[in-house]
């Protein structure tokens, strides 16, 4: 039968669009598994009766714990069943994870944490909320990262033994992690998930060996009236810059040295539709193999958008070249 209305379908609340029909209880042995009859309304106006089975284990609470400065993470390994007879031959590595029951998230997570691996959580950090497996399970995780000390080790954790956990906890570097993320062999989702999150916003890339490439962003046109010789006084000030950061030991990079050679080959001048296409999309496409941001010199449009790419990249900004100095110990093997 045909939905008849005006109302785009689209627009309806899902509960507009369902009419559970039948609800019968499978198991409650462990967790809650039913089977419901329903009817759904399709996006083309018609009902359509499903069947569907669905897995109630409550809503859960994950963390990850890591040390930024030895820049390693605290996780966990166990035996699990399911992903046993799927035909995974090995504990499962795996962040700190348990069931909310009646608590909530951060109580449960601080919990589950001494529970399973001994560490005294402080101040975990709320990151975000998924649904693992939509399809089949009802269970929202609730994502939390912390910090942590040594300090905070308070005992060897090890799980419930009355409910069948033999949880050992490791530390692991960080940059190992990921090569076991790549290699296949860590292959939880939400371990996989908080990982990933800190590969952004904890630890980045690992540290560079050898020179980094500067990217110098400074004044081009900006306060110069398009006159000729105070173009040409900004670029020699970016030059200079360059030979300074050469002089480091890093490798300077100036998006000019890219864009205005190209722009002349392909017969462009200064603002017209050729340069437009070229000077500022190329200089932030270089911007983006680079290591830091330079920015020199006063006020400019152009190298405050390069500031903004960098800062949206992750890379870090230096202002002057008493900044970058500080980086010539650490950062050249």
């Amino acid at each position: 039968m045909q939905f008849q209305t005006e109302t785009r379908i689209a627009d309806l609340p899902l509960s507009a669009r369902v009419r559970v029909q039948q609800v019968k209880l499978l198991s409650d042995n462990w967790y809650t598994l039913k089977t419901t009859a329903f009817d759904f309304l399709r996006s083309d106006g018609h009902w359509q009766t499903q069947h569907r089975e669905t897995y109630d284990r409550g809503n859960g609470a994950c963390i990850l714990l890591y040390q930024r400065a030895r820049r390693r993470v605290l996780l966990t390994r166990q035996f699990r069943y399911p992903v046993f007879v799927n035909g995974w031959q090995q504990l499962m590595t795996e962040a700190v994870a348990g069931l909310l029951d009646e608590a909530d998230p951060v109580s449960c997570i601080r919990a589950e944490a001494e529970q399973e691996a001994g560490v005294r959580v402080r101040e975990p950090q709320a990151l975000f909320e998924a649904y693992m497996s939509p399809g089949s399970v009802t269970e929202k995780l609730h994502f939390f990262a912390a910090e942590y000390e040594d300090a905070d080790l308070v005992s060897e954790g090890g799980g419930l033994v009355d409910e069948g956990e033999d949880i050992a906890r490791f530390e692991l570097g960080f940059d190992e992690a990921m090569r076991q993320v790549e290699a296949g062999e860590i292959v939880d989702a939400k371990t996989l998930m908080l990982l990933r999150w800190a590969e952004r916003h904890v630890f980045g890339p690992p540290p560079r060996q050898g020179p980094l490439l500067v990217f110098i962003a400074g004044p081009y046109r900006s306060g110069t009236g398009d006159h000729e010789e105070l173009i040409a006084a900004n670029v020699k000030a970016m030059q200079d810059a360059a030979v300074q950061v050469a002089a480091l030991g890093h490798v300077p990079l100036l998006g000019e040295w890219v864009t205005l050679p190209l722009i002349e080959a392909a017969g462009g001048q200064r603002g017209d539709a050729v340069w437009d296409r070229f000077f500022h999309p190329h200089a932030q496409a270089v911007l983006e193999r680079c290591d830091i941001l330079l920015r020199i010199g006063g006020d400019s449009a152009g190298a405050d958008a390069m500031v903004k790419a960098a800062l949206a990249r992750g890379l870090p900004i230096h202002y002057g070249l008493e900044s970058l100095k500080s980086l010539t110990a650490t950062s050249v093997a």
